[in-house]
């Protein structure tokens, strides 16, 4: 795949050193933007709570297969210059221009290509992965490569603290620029001498949880200083210093006093004016424990806790005692979460150079003090065959290109501080990733909490690594291993076996896993062969971040490690407004276990009625596992969780952001539990967050919705509105169907208004004078009135069509071959012989003729009647496999007016509107569930964010709560 050496026969004036890039994608002679279609749109965003427009471009330029959503993300996060001048950019072209040509230039400099060929080769293939959505950088490489702000391309830092004042209010300053870039660090305290210790003085010392006060007071200035995202900060403290208890309460007696202060009357929610007056609010803290603390709480013995000077043992605490209390605090507000030492410090590749003592704030990034990141993800259902096989051979490609980039990128960055750039420089950590875990293996037949899935997943993420570390090693024969390796040579190669040894174990279960772990193997071998030769090129390789902004950038359906968010999803249009729809990946997965394409359809129209698979029409119950999400009737359990993660641990060299969620009746011990069994599987890193533990946002939402009830009661006082009774001409047209069911025959009258609409129906289905008929009457009488009175005809449909009862199964109809039941058969034949195709289309419902169209040209197309002159022209038909809406152009109607969605192949269910107060997938879920998600409000459009690794993103603008 690559070569390293002399290669005079391609050279340009003789021979030169470097590497050959080869193509994946692109075609020779052919440009990457000449292969896709362009479009423009207009970018115009509000926040709905306020109705401010909060941003407005109109004309940008992007691909037609862009989502709304990916195309508004990226406009507003990363297009670059002053709004309304010749400076903005105001294509995509342009950004990926900006960033690519820099990488190319500097990797030309620094000696990174072996040809002229093999740089143009470089230039287009990453063109062509980030067009088409196959990778991302991180937040702020897009920000800043290319223009003339500091090259900052790193998202993740690292500081560090002496027990000095010096240093300490150094710790101040280089956290609030950090933060004033919009970046994240973390960093222990535990040098800082204890409370309990004596200063040289005389007198006692403050603490670190005292100098927490200030940092975190300036963290909150900075984020309300004009930032659209909170500071993200990591606060670590070691499990045997003496303030650890003290270090553990923090936040947990803040949350008591935050309800205290709500009770009293004062605004509490996240963004309040008096949640200011709250400590310790804007930092994620974490206990950093070893294996000597740990097996004493399995033991029940004492632990020793040590003075920062002199190491000596100046408390002993009952360790049972001391978990228990972590736990405590975890269950009442989510903090502290667990940072395993000894795990995390036996797979460190520089120990020579000093221990891993903190993380970055997402816990994913774990390296030297005073270093920092580039952080890139790929987007795993990219290389997902059309026939549901991984296509792991180009997956390893992409990660070597993609890896030779991110090295590339340190050769000009810039960093916030002296000492970070020089450790960066010196080590050059990188972190590679990957977003999509969930939906591939939805998409491919696994549960997320299955063997199976964590099977492909550790295969899949042992690649990863594998390859990055072989293009490692293949560049440091060609521009040098990184400067630190010398003297930690035997630490890394250590390291490098360890990770080969992890991926020998892997156990495989299918075809799919087994070549994607071939490959890996092979990998593994070359990159133990390549680095007792030449070394490695960078200290770290691969974590997995949350990637929320830019994983909507690649139109994502799931972020980072994550399983589903929900099988129903929140989507916006071209043309304005949004819709609902169900997870694309569904009816795919569906296909893969082997369904047929009417029980796709009924299960897809269930899923976007229920929000859930249980009791879906025909879908066994041992597939119901395959469509667990993370929220919902079957959320994954939190072992689930822990589980994948140590799937795929040993297979990464820093950690994963993941927060493990517990439902709200979770109790301490459950968390207990969590906390050790993440150890015991050699997890790096552990959070907890059980459902409504904090304040925060969704008792305001509570006590909003309740004073808009208690407001709609008093206008109700005032004004009764009623409905009024539309009856029908004495002399109407009508038409009477037969049909059978199961073998069982019934017939079905509709009567109609001199329009043409639905007003009454009868229903005769069994003997005269027996029971079912007398039902069948009185249910008939019931229908009849209500559409009379203007409960319109698709309401019913919903609520009847998929009933299951006997009799059921085959009919005699050939628009509706199978139903669940009666009241199925009677309520898809009204929708089709009385609804119109957008409204049907919602609710999955179409002819035969409509089916047999749609197999033959991918879309379905409406089949005008006599005298219907309002048919809708502009249909958007999203395909089962694409993550996004193909635009079909419209016949006559303005592209501005109204669009309609429709989910092809497998019932339209998926796509309807969606009602006014639903703004995100969060708050699709708070529908469907019927309780409040915990989750905190966008502070820049007002949307409700939902988790994204261990913070919250925003579907809405991309905004997140302090992750990149």
């Amino acid at each position: 795949m690559t070569e390293i050496g002399n290669r005079s026969s391609r050279s340009r004036g003789g021979a030169k050193k470097g590497i050959t890039i080869e193509r994946i994608y692109t075609t020779p002679g052919v440009h990457p933007y000449d292969e896709v279609t362009w479009e423009k749109r207009d970018v115009v965003q509000q926040n709905w709570k306020t109705g401010e427009t909060i941003f407005e471009q109109r004309g940008v330029e992007f691909p037609d297969f862009w989502s709304v959503n990916a195309s508004t993300i990226v406009t507003t996060k990363y297009f670059r210059g002053a709004l309304g001048t010749d400076q903005r950019e105001t294509s995509l072209k342009q950004l990926i221009d900006r960033v690519v040509l820099t990488y190319v230039k500097a990797g030309k400099d620094h000696g990174y290509f072996g040809t002229e060929e093999d740089a143009e080769v470089f230039e287009h293939e990453l063109t062509h992965a980030l067009l088409h959505q196959v990778f991302s950088f991180n937040s702020p490489v897009w920000f800043n490569v290319g223009t003339k702000s500091p090259q900052q391309v790193s998202a993740c830092f690292i500081l560090s603290v002496d027990d000095s004042m010096d240093s300490i209010l150094n710790w101040y300053k280089e956290e609030g620029k950090i933060f004033q870039g919009g970046s994240g660090a973390g960093l222990n305290l535990s040098r800082i001498r204890s409370s309990k210790e004596l200063l040289s003085s005389g007198g006692t010392a403050s603490g670190p949880v005292s100098f927490m006060r200030g940092a975190d007071a300036s963290a909150g200035t900075i984020k309300s200083g004009g930032a659209t995202r909170r500071a993200a900060k990591m606060v670590v403290l070691d499990v045997d210093h003496p303030d650890i208890e003290e270090f553990v309460e923090t936040k947990a007696r803040e949350e008591d006093k935050i309800r205290a202060l709500r009770d009293a009357g004062f605004d509490m929610d996240l963004g309040g004016k008096d949640i200011v007056s709250v400590q310790y609010q804007n930092a994620n803290n974490s206990v950093r424990v070893t294996d000597e603390f740990m097996q004493a709480v399995e033991d029940g013995t004492e632990f020793g806790l040590r003075a920062r000077l002199t190491g000596e043992v100046i408390e002993t605490v009952d360790a049972r005692d001391l978990f228990k209390k972590i736990s405590q605090a975890a269950w009442e507000c989510a903090d502290p979460g667990l940072q395993y030492d000894d795990t995390i410090n036996a797979w460190h590749t520089n120990p020579e150079t000093g221990r891993i003592t903190a993380s970055n704030p997402c816990s994913e990034y774990m390296s030297l003090d005073n270093s920092s990141c580039n952080l890139a993800s790929l987007n795993l259902l990219k290389f997902l065959r059309d026939d549901d096989t991984f296509d792991a051979a180009t997956f390893q490609k992409v990660a070597e290109l993609v890896i030779t980039a991110m090295d590339i990128s340190i050769c000009f960055a810039d960093f916030p501080t002296e000492p970070i750039g020089d450790t960066t420089r010196n080590y050059r950590q990188l972190g590679i990733g990957y977003a999509n875990l969930g939906a591939l293996l939805m998409a491919t037949g696994h549960g997320y909490d299955s063997e199976g899935g964590r099977a492909l997943a550790a295969a899949i993420t042992s690649l990863l690594t594998g390859a990055s570390y072989k293009r490692s090693a293949e560049l440091a024969a060609v521009v040098g291993p990184y400067n630190g390796y010398a003297r930690n040579a035997d630490a890394h190669k250590r390291v490098m076996r360890k990770h080969q040894a992890a991926n020998d174990n892997i156990k495989t279960l299918d075809a799919m896993d087994l070549s994607v772990h071939k490959l890996a193997t092979k990998a593994w071998d070359d990159v133990i062969k390549l680095g007792e030769k030449h070394g490695y090129r960078n200290a770290q390789a691969s974590v997995l971040a949350p990637t929320g902004t830019i994983g909507f950038m690649m139109d994502c359906d799931t972020t980072g490690i994550e399983p589903d968010f929900s099988l129903v999803k929140f989507k916006k249009l071209v043309g304005g407004g949004s819709m609902q729809i169900v997870n694309l990946t569904i009816p795919r997965a569906l296909k893969k276990l082997g369904y047929q394409q009417e029980q796709i359809e009924a299960i897809v129209e269930y899923i976007a009625d229920k929000g859930h698979v249980i009791d879906a029409p025909g879908l066994k119950p041992e597939h119901y596992e395959v469509f667990d999400t993370a929220m919902g009737a079957r959320a994954i359990p939190p072992m689930g969780h822990v589980r994948m993660m140590a799937a795929v641990q040993p297979f990464l060299s820093g950690a994963i952001s993941k927060t493990v969620n517990l439902p709200e009746s979770a109790t301490v011990e459950d968390i207990e539990m969590v906390y050790m069994e993440g150890w015991k599987l050699g997890l790096k890193a552990l959070a907890c967050y059980r459902d409504n533990c904090k304040v925060g946002q969704p008792l305001s939402d509570a006590k909003a919705k309740s004073e808009a009830k208690d407001e709609d009661k008093a206008v109700e006082k005032v004004i009764e509105y009623r409905p009024v009774r539309r009856r029908l001409p004495k002399r109407r047209t009508s038409q009477t169907t037969s049909f059978a069911v199961g073998g069982a025959e019934g017939y079905l009258t509709a009567g109609t208004y001199d329009d043409g609409q639905l007003g009454e129906i009868f229903l005769k289905f069994g003997k005269q004078g027996s029971t079912l008929a007398g039902v069948m009457d009185a249910f008939s009488i019931a229908v009849s009135i209500g559409l009379q009175y203007g409960v319109p005809l698709e309401t019913f449909v919903e609520k009847f069509t998929n009933l299951r009862f006997e009799p059921a199964g085959l009919t005699d109809d050939p628009d509706v071959r199978m139903a669940q039941s009666i009241m199925d058969y009677v309520f898809r034949r009204l929708a089709l012989d009385y609804l119109d195709f957008d409204t049907r289309s919602f609710i999955g419902i179409h002819t035969a003729a409509e089916r047999a169209r749609q197999v033959e040209t991918g879309s379905f197309e409406e089949i005008a009647t006599e005298g219907d002159d309002d048919i809708e022209d502009e249909l958007q038909s999203l395909q089962q496999s694409a993550p996004v809406a193909k635009k079909v152009e419209p016949k006559q109607e303005k592209a501005e007016d109204r669009s309609v969605e429709v989910k092809s192949g497998a019932g339209a269910a998926s796509a309807r509107a969606t009602s006014s107060d639903v703004h995100s997938s969060a708050e699709l879920m708070e529908k469907f569930q019927g309780i409040s998600a915990d989750a905190p409000i966008c502070m820049t459009c007002g949307t409700k964010m939902r988790p994204a690794g261990s913070c919250y993103v925003c579907e809405g603008c991309g905004s997140t709560s302090g992750c990149s």
